[in-house]
């Protein structure tokens, strides 16, 4: 495991602490971090999270994770011993939706293929 797939881990931790615990935004609802890919030299850090709304829900709550940005990299500064604390960016991760769709489709398919009781 490369160093910043092994920060990329500690700062999903963190971060998901910090907005539990810290973060009071009404805009941010009920997020979960899927991910954090942190580029190679540690100075950027795209999270990436999944809500449970979509639409203008769904924009609001990164705007919220957006502005709560400063205050993040900075608590992240006092509980991690980095040199530089990357400087985060927050993306909806598709590829969970992605998942649940072929979830249904599949569970679609396996209803459709089993015969009729009788």
């Amino acid at each position: 495991m490369s160093r910043a797939e092994r920060v990329g881990d500690l700062l999903k931790e963190e971060i998901s602490a910090l907005l539990l615990r810290h973060i009071r935004d009404p805009r941010i609802g009920f997020v979960t971090i899927t991910g954090v890919r942190v580029s190679a030299d540690l100075r950027h850090a795209r999270v990436y999270v999944v809500t449970h709304e979509t639409g203008e829900p769904q924009v609001r709550t990164l705007e919220g994770l957006e502005s709560a940005r400063s205050f993040l990299r900075g608590a992240l500064g006092r509980r991690l011993h980095l040199r530089h604390v990357p400087d985060l960016s927050f993306s909806i991760d598709e590829t969970w939706e992605q998942g649940l769709r072929i979830q249904g489709i599949l569970k679609s398919l396996e209803t459709e293929g089993r015969p009729d009781d009788a």
